[in-house]
């Protein structure tokens, strides 16, 4: 390795442990930033060992060398194009035989590998043994064992990174045919590929776009492709599977060298408890009480109800505000200043209020709930559990991740829509999560206003999964093109590590309100201009129509003009207007309807644009306002026609 700054890029399938590996190398010496031309998250941090400085790259999980997600396309151009001076791969040692196929991409690619096999504790546990000196020499690399959990084998792969030399590797070779034809290609290319003249050949005979798009740049090019086809019709046309295939025997006459395997007690339990989670008969009522217990009584009962009071009641206006009030009139007896700080705008008395005592509670209790079924590795089988019942609505099972997600906070599941592998995908999982999916502060705040009138619950929820399921249905017909092969590593179920958990509710919990507490207070301030100019009463005079068509009081205008600027900051103004007596439980529950599905926030919407574009994000927002309103005075004139059940 050369150069001042070496670097060292983890290079792995998702969940296995590379952030894990990636924050105990770099400590807080770390970077996040959108990887060039993308709008993918790469991490960068420093790490200095023995007086030796490297630059540390957490690179998008990656199944193989040929891409098919932006998180794939950005690992792939980062490795080829940046030339790392070591690729860690990180290996879930319990999948060995699915993971060593990267491993061996790698190495055609002429990349100087060090295998780490992470996890290798619960492999341990299910009766997997490794022989690590003979894997390493089969492979011609380094191999490493760890647990980033326990923190288990991370110094000793401090060291192989230091002690790292580089050496040529084993290589494996296919049949004649195909090596024949590889070295035939490899002795006609002349372009930069930023890999091997092997690796690109491999890739041109299993059909990659990139480099089938370089090649016809080649003086060569009409032998190259000649070669590819008489290949080809050997195999009837199916190359990539021919190869993958050959590949799978090598990786599988490894695993005969280096794994032993004896079936424990432990293995067999882990294995039945699995499959009761993701098999429909017994996987939806688990998903039920799940939802029961995880959303509706943590999140919607303690945190949006026993939490959020508490604070609101006993802290914040008994102790808290007053203190403030106090402080403000006596160092300043400017009136608009007074009004902008604690006024019924007010930045203190409003925008915190709303982020800080209404907002947070919620948010991270749902931030820990999220945290704990992410840990026992429940959200993967989620993901299987959903698959069939999501290919109807264009999607496949791992749109439950951003779903999921999207129940705490839309604008960081609208990010992670990005894991979705085609166009077609991230835009219906986009327009469901804007139109259906409330993030956890408004659903909290919802299942709070109208959880004292269990009918209005019921009905929310199968009218809202209603629209999900039509709205989703008719877009996936819309849409050209089907829901491409779901594929995922499922982990093994654990206990959750406490630390684990406090450490990732409390990073979105921080994350979460840096984000809003800007947006709160810009919109109290915007508020408060409206207010003192008259502005803000024009424009919630103009909106009164609307509220009249909904059957609601023209006081509700307010929530939903609040509604614009962020979802919950328009809960939380039902909520205020709920306290107050302002609704009955019809009124309640049509707006509640409205709102759930009403636009995204400001912050959701910039993030919309930044992906999906401004064309695409603008038909969605026009979509969203028709649906709502339409939703919305439907439920308003069936409750009409019932006749006094709520109120009416």
């Amino acid at each position: 390795m050369s150069g001042k700054l070496r670097k060292v890029a983890l290079v792995g399938s998702p969940n296995v442990g590379k952030s894990a590996i990636f924050n105990y190398l770099t400590s807080r010496y770390v970077t996040v930033s959108n990887y060039p031309g993308t709008t993918v998250d790469v991490s960068r941090g420093e790490l200095k060992i023995e007086g030796k400085k490297y630059e540390v790259i957490d690179t998008p999980g990656i199944y193989a060398l040929i891409p098919l997600t932006d998180e794939e396309r950005v690992t792939r151009q980062l490795i080829f194009c940046e030339q790392p001076d070591l690729v860690v791969h990180v290996a879930d040692a319990k999948n060995i035989r699915r993971m060593l196929l990267l491993t061996l991409q790698l190495l055609d690619a002429g990349l100087p590998v060090i295998l780490n096999l992470n996890m290798i504790d619960e492999s341990q546990k299910l009766g997997i043994r490794i022989n690590t000196r003979r894997l390493s020499d089969v492979l011609g690399i380094p191999v490493n064992t760890s647990s980033a959990v326990k923190k288990y084998g991370l110094d000793t792969l401090k060291k192989e990174i230091v002690l790292y030399q580089a050496k040529e590797p084993v290589r494996l070779l296919f049949s004649d045919d195909i090596e024949q034809a590889i070295t035939l290609i490899s002795s006609l290319l002349q372009n930069n590929y930023n890999t091997t003249d092997r690796m690109a050949a491999l890739l041109l005979l299993q059909g990659d776009e990139v480099i089938l798009n370089s090649v016809s740049s080649e003086p060569d090019f009409p032998k190259i492709i000649a070669v590819k086809r008489q290949l080809a019709a050997r195999y009837n046309d199916n190359l990539d599977y021919i190869l993958t295939v050959q590949r799978q025997v090598m990786v599988d006459n490894i695993i005969g060298l280096v794994m032993n395997y004896t079936e424990t007690n432990k293995s067999r339990s882990a294995e039945k408890i699995g499959r009761l989670t993701r098999e429909p008969i017994t996987g939806i009522p688990i998903l039920i009480l799940v939802l029961y217990f995880g959303l509706y009584m943590f999140v919607g009962q303690f945190g949006a109800g026993y939490l959020v009071d508490y604070i609101d009641e006993n802290i914040f206006k008994k102790v808290i505000s007053p203190l403030v009030q106090a402080f403000i009139y006596q160092h300043t007896s400017v009136e608009w200043l007074q009004s902008l700080i604690v006024g019924e705008y007010g930045i203190f008395s409003l925008g915190f209020r709303y982020a800080a005592v209404i907002i947070l509670p919620i948010v991270g209790t749902f931030f820990l709930a999220f945290a704990i079924l992410e840990d026992c590795g429940y959200l993967p089988r989620l993901a299987l559990l959903v698959d069939r019942l999501f290919k109807n609505f264009g999607l496949n099972g791992r749109a439950v991740i951003p779903l999921t997600l999207g129940l705490g906070c839309g604008t960081m599941a609208v990010m992670v829509t990005r894991t979705l592998e085609s166009r077609r995908e991230r835009i219906l999982a986009t327009f469901l999560l804007s139109l259906t999916i409330p993030c956890s502060a408004q659903l909290g705040l919802v299942l709070a206003i109208i959880s004292g009138n269990s009918i209005s619950v019921a009905i929310w929820a199968m009218f809202v999964g209603l629209v999900f399921i039509i709205v989703g249905w008719l877009a996936a017909r819309l849409m050209p093109g089907g829901p491409s092969a779901f594929y995922m590593e499922i982990p093994p179920l654990r206990m959750p590590i406490w630390s684990n958990i406090i450490i990732k509710a409390y990073t979105r919990m921080s994350w979460y309100f840096i984000e809003i507490l800007p947006v709160f207070i810009i919109t109290s301030v915007l508020l408060w201009i409206g207010d003192q100019s008259g502005i803000l009463s024009s424009i919630i005079a103009a909106t009164e129509p609307a509220m009249t068509l909904l059957g609601l009081p023209k006081e509700a205008a307010q929530a939903f003009l609040l509604g614009f600027f962020r979802r919950d900051y328009g809960a939380a103004g039902l909520y205020d207007m709920c306290t107050a007596g302002l609704l009955n439980d019809a009124q309640l529950l049509v707006a509640a309807i409205t709102l759930t599905l009403f636009v995204p926030c400001v912050a959701q919407l910039v993030v919309m644009v930044k992906e999906r574009g401004i064309f695409v994000s603008m038909i969605m927002i026009l979509l969203i306002i028709g649906i709502a309103f339409s939703a919305g005075m439907g439920i308003h004139w069936m409750l009409t026609l019932l006749g006094g059940i709520w109120g009416y």
